[in-house]
């Protein structure tokens, strides 16, 4: 393998991570802001609301797409051809009989890698949140200290 095919496995690495942690972060984040632009001062409305709701659909399916494009993307550069029918990791047999049978070599793509090291990393970050920095429901603390 050379340089250049190097350097694009890199640069598509990168892209699936930035795009997968931004499903979790940046999408509801530029949501939110513009629902909070929609509504202003005032009690809250139902067009923020709505306005927020669609906001999070089409970013999050525009990550959503982009994120395949990048893996079929870095497939095809690594010379894994895609197959007919996609067989998903969760839905295999626990025995692994399948893939074996249809003659396939079963195995995680790196788009399936950086999916799943993104919703770990999202749960740590949330769960280091939640015990050690968000406020008590019961004494009204600000913060835990």
């Amino acid at each position: 393998m050379n340089l250049v095919n190097s350097l694009k496995r890199a640069m598509l690495l990168a892209l699936m991570s930035v795009l997968a942690l931004n499903v979790f972060t940046g999408s509801p984040l530029l949501a939110m802001w513009i629902g909070a632009r929609v509504q202003g001062q005032g009690a809250p409305s139902m067009a923020a609301f709505f306005s927020f709701l669609g906001a999070m659909l089409a970013f999050s399916f525009a990550l959503v797409v982009a994120l395949g494009a990048a893996g079929r993307a870095h497939d095809a550069l690594v010379g894994r051809s895609p197959t007919v029918r996609a067989h998903l990791p969760w839905l295999r047999s626990m025995r692994g009989e399948r893939p074996r049978e249809m003659g396939e070599k079963a195995g995680l793509t790196a788009l399936d890698v950086i999916l799943v090291s993104a919703v770990l990393l999202v749960v740590v970050a949330f769960e280091v949140w939640f015990f050690f920095y968000s406020g008590s429901p019961i004494d009204q603390r600000s913060g835990r200290s």
